[in-house]
């Protein structure tokens, strides 16, 4: 796991800036994503647990949109130049450098995991093993949101990320390792493709029991 996360944070790291001129404020022309980050962050909410981690969080926008939400969200993230960005643009919010695999979260913390398309560099193999760790950070009736590209194939297809590579997976697939990790799959959304790949804009919503 260790080879391709260093090449991960080394990819990000060298593009830190223009990465977040061009995502900073990507969801005001994605009403879907916007639509589904809202819903979770209602349904968060209404477990009486406001605690959330935006995992892989970037430059820290959406850990910004989820506190506008009503959420005491904080960022964590592999790369330090995206942790260094955060900062310096929400100065009032945390953010933390941690990888995936060992959040630095106790036990049943979170009332919510947002992973808005943070997961989609890591090899099949090994995604078991992130969503365990997003399992056990949660609360009983936490909510998990995973945001990815979705292909209709019956494979996950790895693909070259204009950052470094990444895969693409089919909605069923995903759902089924979600609920190997011990969470129930309640909402799935696919819609148009992303990009000139073909792709589908995916997110899945799964509460921990």
């Amino acid at each position: 796991m260790a080879n391709h996360q260093d090449e991960t944070r080394a990819a990000y790291d060298g593009v830190v800036e223009l990465y977040a001129s061009l995502f900073a404020n990507r969801l005001e022309s994605q009403p879907f994503a916007r639509s589904m980050i809202g819903t979770f962050a209602e349904l968060v909410r209404a477990t009486g647990n406001a605690r959330a981690v935006d995992v892989g969080c970037g430059p820290g926008h959406l850990t910004a949109m989820l506190n506008e939400l009503g959420l005491d969200a904080f960022g964590l993230d592999l790369s330090p130049g995206m942790v260094d960005h955060a900062r310096r643009a929400h100065p009032t919010l945390r953010f933390q450098e941690a990888r995936m695999e060992s959040l630095p979260i106790e036990d049943g913390a979170l009332g919510g995991v947002l992973a808005h398309y943070s997961m989609i560099h890591t090899p099949p193999d090994e995604l078991p093993v992130l969503l365990a760790e997003q399992v056990r950070v949660l609360a009983p009736g936490g909510l998990l949101l995973v945001s990815f590209f979705g292909t209709d194939g019956p494979e996950p297809v790895r693909f070259d990320h204009k950052v470094t590579p990444a895969y693409s997976w089919p909605a069923d697939r995903l759902a089924d390792l979600m609920t190997d990790a011990g969470l129930t799959p309640c909402t799935r959304l696919l819609h148009d493709p992303a990009s000139e790949r073909g792709f589908l804009d995916a997110h899945l919503l799964a509460r921990r029991p």
